[in-house]
C-alpha cells in the first residue's frame, strides 16, 4: 500500500514538474514577448518625438516663412504708396511748370522769338535771351529796351517763390579781348551777373532764390562755324527749377519719409 502512495506521489511530482517547466517556459516566452514589445514601443517613441521635432521645426520655418512674406508684402505696399506718391507729386511739379511756360510766353508774347526763346526741358523752365536784345557787344551792360523782358520775367518769378533761378550767360567761340573783359569766360560771368542785379535791385527778386554762372564758349547750341549759328550761341538762359532741398525729399526712401 505504501509502495502505491509513493508511486502516486511521484507520478504527481513529475506532472506537476512538466506543468512547472511548461509554465517557465510560456513566462520565458512572455518575457521575450514583452521585451520585443519595449524595443517596438522605444522605436515608436523615439519616431514620435523626431516627427514631433520636425513637426515643430515646419511650424517655425513657416511661421518665419509667414513673417517673411507679410514684411515683404508691407515693403511691397509701402514702394507702391511712395511711388504713386511720388509720380503724383512729379504729375504736380510738370504742371506747375507748364502753367509757369505758359505764363512766361503770354507775357513775353510781344518780344521776337528770335530773341526769347521758352522751353521745358528736363522738369526745369528755360528762358533762353538772345545777347543782341541784352547787351551791346563785348559789354556786360543791360539795355535800357531789355528791361521791360527783365521786369515781365521779375513779375512772373515774384509768383513762384517756390522756385529757384539760376542764371546762366553763353558766349560763342570767338576770341574776347579788351581792357574790362579779359576772355568768354569773364564776359558769359558778368552778364548772368547783371542779369540777376538787376532782376534783385530793380525787381525786387529774392537773391536767395538766384544764381549766377558763366559757361563761356562751352555749352553751345549751334555751330559755331557760322553766323547764325554763333548768334544762337551768344545767349543768357534764365532757368527756373524746384528747390534742391524738395527735390531730394522726393527722392527719400519711404522708410525715411
Amino acid at each position: 500500500m505504501l509502495t502505491s502512495q509513493v508511486a502516486t506521489l511521484t507520478k504527481e511530482l513529475a506532472d506537476a514538474n512538466a506543468k512547472l517547466k511548461n509554465a517557465m517556459d510560456d513566462l520565458s516566452n512572455a518575457n521575450m514577448k514583452l521585451k520585443s514589445a519595449e524595443d517596438q514601443l522605444m522605436v515608436l517613441k523615439n519616431s514620435n518625438a523626431g516627427l514631433l521635432d520636425q513637426l515643430n521645426a515646419a511650424s517655425v520655418i513657416n511661421k518665419a516663412g509667414a513673417e517673411s512674406i507679410k514684411k515683404s508684402l508691407e515693403a511691397i505696399s509701402q514702394q507702391s504708396a511712395y511711388i504713386k506718391d511720388l509720380t503724383k507729386t512729379m504729375q504736380y511739379k510738370d504742371s506747375v511748370n507748364l502753367a509757369l511756360a505758359l505764363n512766361l510766353k503770354r507775357s513775353l508774347k510781344d518780344f521776337n522769338d528770335q530773341d526769347v526763346s521758352i522751353q521745358v526741358k528736363g522738369g526745369v523752365v528755360y528762358v533762353s535771351l538772345s545777347d543782341d536784345m541784352l547787351f551791346s557787344t563785348a559789354s556786360a551792360v543791360i539795355n535800357s529796351k531789355a528791361q521791360s523782358i527783365l521786369g515781365k520775367i521779375a513779375s512772373i518769378l515774384n509768383d513762384h517763390k517756390d522756385m529757384n533761378i539760376l542764371v546762366e550767360g553763353h558766349t560763342d567761340n570767338v576770341p574776347m579781348t579788351g581792357d574790362c573783359i579779359t576772355d568768354n569766360w569773364d564776359l558769359s560771368s558778368r552778364r548772368a551777373l547783371s542779369v540777376v542785379k538787376t532782376l534783385q535791385k530793380k525787381y525786387k527778386v529774392d537773391p536767395s532764390r538766384m544764381t549766377a554762372g558763366g559757361r563761356g564758349e562751352y555749352s553751345p547750341v549751334a555751330s559755331n562755324s557760322n553766323a547764325k549759328g554763333r548768334a544762337q550761341n551768344r545767349r543768357t538762359e534764365i532757368i527756373i527749377l524746384p528747390k534742391l532741398d524738395q527735390f531730394f525729399q522726393l527722392l527719400e526712401a519711404p522708410e525715411k519719409k
